[in-house]
């Protein structure tokens, strides 16, 4: 029997999941507010950025991200903007004709691929009579359904609460409403809004204390691997391009892997064994997206040290995908947001995924590409899903993890039969060869933090 909750905690609960009525099967529209091309020129003349894609590929996107949650698109639409209206984002006229569209189709949900004010999304709903969410509420109600270990949830409330801190005019028209105060006459006291924000506040303040544990954590879960010690391969890259299929293919383990963005967000760690025997650890992480919400990078963080930290980062791409190169640099934003430059050949290395449903002639193409670029640069074409391409894979993580390590050559007598054994366990067996005494000559690479060991075993090794 569960303990009753105080009014506090009834109302936190509230608060923490707003979205609660976006039940799967909701009838939706789906609405791309995007710049006119002449805007989208003009914008990126005046060096502000802005989104490169395609209207039509945006709308896509967002719209795949809403069947994610199984909601029932009864329509997708872009609708031009010249410039975005402070009240409803979009113009009177077309709030008005949407109206329409909205009554006759009786629509329950719309999602607006954008970011809106908490005002602007208050305005839409009164006009249209339906529940109005933008991009980032769609993707922390994904982020909210697809959470599955206590770290994640707390990493999603976290985020949902920030976002929500924010909001709080919205749907409550009680929120001005004034509370008993103290002293002899009864001050002004504190109104529903300021409540809720302060209870806000002190969940946050909790769920930030409970990740400080998990960093903490994770920390020593690091340093036991730093003392073993296994290199780090870190899986990153766009939602849906293939990560968890690969981890799959490359580990034999069974993590969800479907296709639908956003499908897994917990992190996994396994073991690997490159082809010369040395043992890795390979970690699978949450996908990234354009206009990734900066709340949800800031409140996975702690998942995203694993990134931070790895030796060896595989950038997955989906290069079956009409946007693979946008895709890319979206990959390439998060990363530089967490410290990491994606142009670092030595430690990351471009996978190109989804071979499988590329036409011969373009998969021939983009080989052909591949073996033209320099060794250091070099993409790795694979399919994750028949396993062609992991072999030399394999191979070129093998390669960026012996970068900077010294290579030895040994010379084994024939009755040091253990030195040989120790040798083929804790070394990298670049080249074998016996000589006509029966002397083994081997060069050997020398895995992280094995050295002194090694020289302490074979003390006339030679440097090459």
């Amino acid at each position: 029997m569960t303990e009753p909750r105080s009014p506090g905690e009834e109302r936190l609960a509230q608060l923490a999941e707003p979205e609660k009525e976006v039940a799967a099967g909701t009838r939706t529209l789906v609405i791309g507010p995007y710049l006119t091309r002449r805007r989208r020129a003009s914008v990126e003349m005046d060096g502000e950025g802005g989104n490169p894609r395609p209207p039509e590929a945006r709308l896509d996107e967002i719209t795949g991200l809403a069947l994610a949650i199984d909601l029932t698109i009864v329509q997708s639409l872009i609708a031009p903007l010249a410039s975005p209206r402070p009240a409803t984002f979009i113009g009177s006229g077309k709030v008005d004709e949407l109206a329409g569209l909205i009554r006759a189709e009786e629509i329950g949900l719309v999602v607006m691929d954008c970011a809106l004010s908490p005002v602007q999304q208050r305005n839409l709903e009164k006009a249209w009579s339906a529940k109005v969410i933008d991009r980032t509420g769609l993707i922390l109600e994904i982020f909210g359904r697809r959470a599955r270990t206590k770290e994640g949830t707390l990493q999603v409330e976290l985020a949902h609460l920030s976002y929500q801190k924010g909001r709080l005019v919205r749907s409550w028209t009680h929120l001005e409403r004034q509370r008993g105060g103290f002293g002899f006459l009864g001050g002004p006291g504190e109104t529903q809004i300021e409540a809720d924000r302060r209870l806000i506040q002190e969940r946050m303040t909790r769920i930030e204390r409970d990740l400080e544990s998990v960093v903490k954590t994770r920390s020593l879960h690091r340093t036991s691997r730093r003392r073993v010690p296994y290199p780090i391969i870190a899986l990153v890259g766009y939602t849906n391009a293939g990560k968890s299929t690969l981890f799959n293919r490359m580990t034999q383990a069974d993590v969800l892997a479907e296709n639908m963005l956003f499908a897994t967000l917990d992190p996994t760690s396994r073991a690997i064994e490159l082809p010369h025997g040395e043992k890795a650890i390979l970690s699978d992480t949450v996908g990234f997206i354009s206009d990734l919400p900066t709340m949800l990078v800031a409140a996975f963080r702690a998942t995203l040290e694993d990134v931070v930290e790895a030796d060896v980062l595989l950038h997955v791409r989906d290069v079956s995908h009409g946007e693979t190169e946008a895709q890319a640099g979206d990959v390439a934003v998060v990363l530089r947001e967490l410290g990491i430059d994606p142009d670092d050949t030595k430690r990351v290395v471009e996978v190109w995924n989804k071979a499988d449903l590329l036409s011969p002639e373009d998969r021939e193409r983009l080989a052909a590409t591949s073996h033209r670029t320099d060794e250091e640069r070099r993409p790795i074409l694979i399919s994750a899903l028949t396993g062609d391409g992991i072999p030399e894979l394999l191979a070129t993580i093998e390669q960026h993890l012996a970068l900077g390590r010294l290579t030895y050559e040994v010379d084994v007598a024939p009755e040091d039969g253990q030195g040989l054994a120790w040798l083929h366990e804790n070394t990298e067996i670049l080249e074998r060869r016996t000589k006509e005494n029966g002397h083994t000559i081997l060069q050997v690479r020398l895995v992280s933090g094995k050295e002194p060991r090694f020289l302490n075993r074979f003390p006339e090794a030679r440097v090459l």
